[in-house]
């Protein structure tokens, strides 16, 4: 679109269209052909690639000579702001980093998380007066495409702490659902708390999300209801 206008397209393919990475294998096979025959390491998807070397000498030393190939031997043009030398805690390709602790294991890139973190926000303000199932239920389909993508980070306690936060945010929308301090002191007796805590735990006038925190809200609304519902767990990761 131009101006707001629909135009006829005269060059270029659609983002996102299949043809688009199809034809970045035609274009770009001779710099794999190239880069292995330096022996160099790389992986490379479209026209993303990375090339993994010792140094920060070598590794200006490979891109410049490597922009020269590019553009001189492909006449293809490099996108200067979006290239350079990276330590590899510090890179990201396609959503993927490496530890700081240990630079030989692949985790989720910081930026992968943000944009997952904004996503499920959106979802959990949204879900406010609908029922925990239905929320769930818009919840699961996220998450485990989100796990399965991601499924390379075998992290576990990453995980943990993950699910727990999604639990923390489900519990949050139940105690706001119950609105009054007495509906909450009831709910959590007939959930199994005692009285003189129900009834303290209910006008302590503290937030909604420190209130989900909680003990009283951690033993009455357990773990294993999220799962009754469908809750997808991503420490126990099912590729589906």
């Amino acid at each position: 679109m131009e101006e707001g206008l629909v135009s006829p397209r005269t060059q270029g393919v659609p983002q996102g269209s299949p043809l688009s990475p199809l034809l970045s294998n035609v274009m770009l096979t001779e710099l794999d052909w190239e880069i292995e025959s330096r022996g160099l390491s790389h992986v490379r998807y479209a026209d993303d690639c990375n090339i993994y070397v010792k140094s920060e000498k070598a590794a200006q030393r490979v891109l410049n000579s490597i922009t020269q190939y590019v553009e001189g031997e492909l006449k293809l043009r490099v996108n200067r702001d979006k290239s350079g030398t990276f330590r590899p805690k510090d890179s990201t390709f396609l959503g993927y980093t490496f530890s700081k602790a240990d630079s030989k294991r692949i985790v989720v890139a910081e930026k992968s998380m943000k944009r997952l973190w904004t996503k499920l926000h959106k979802m959990f303000n949204s879900a406010r007066g609908t029922s925990l199932k239905k929320t769930i239920e818009r919840l699961t389909p996220v998450l485990r495409g989100w796990r399965n993508y991601y499924r390379l980070d075998t992290r576990k306690q990453f995980w943990n702490e993950m699910d727990e936060r999604i639990r923390h945010h489900l519990r949050e929308l139940i105690w706001i659902a119950w609105k009054r301090p007495k509906t909450r002191a009831q709910n959590l007796i007939k959930l199994g708390l005692d009285l003189e805590t129900a009834w303290k735990s209910s006008v302590n006038g503290r937030g909604a999300w420190w209130n989900s925190g909680q003990a009283h809200m951690n033993l009455t609304i357990k773990n294993a209801r999220f799962a009754r519902l469908g809750l997808y767990s991503l420490r126990f990761m099912a590729i589906c």
